[in-house]
């Protein structure tokens, strides 16, 4: 009979052991749960991170144009502030 009972501590002690394990794996830290949430977030941000790469590319070359002459200075004037040049006469055309 003690042969029995010391196996059944055993049983309960590994079965515990392995209830714990599982509880970590499932909802503990770094729970496979939280694992695909954090690939999630990191595909989100390298995803991000293109768009601003991209963004930053655009801008880059924005700057060497207007580092290059005052045509492109000139330009943006014109186009986004509406400026004209000393001598120049705007004319409005409307229906």
């Amino acid at each position: 009979m003690s042969f029995l009972r010391s196996h059944y501590w055993l049983f309960v002690v590994l079965a515990l052991l392995l209830g714990g394990l599982q509880y970590r794996l499932w909802v503990g830290d770094g729970s496979l749960a939280q694992v695909a949430d954090l690939k999630r977030q990191i595909a989100e941000q390298q995803g991000e991170n293109k768009l601003l790469h991209e963004r930053n590319r655009i801008l880059e070359a924005e700057v060497r144009e207007l580092k290059k002459g005052m045509e492109t200075v000139e330009e943006r004037a014109r186009h986004e502030l509406g400026m004209l040049k000393e001598g120049e006469t705007l004319y409005l055309l409307t229906e």
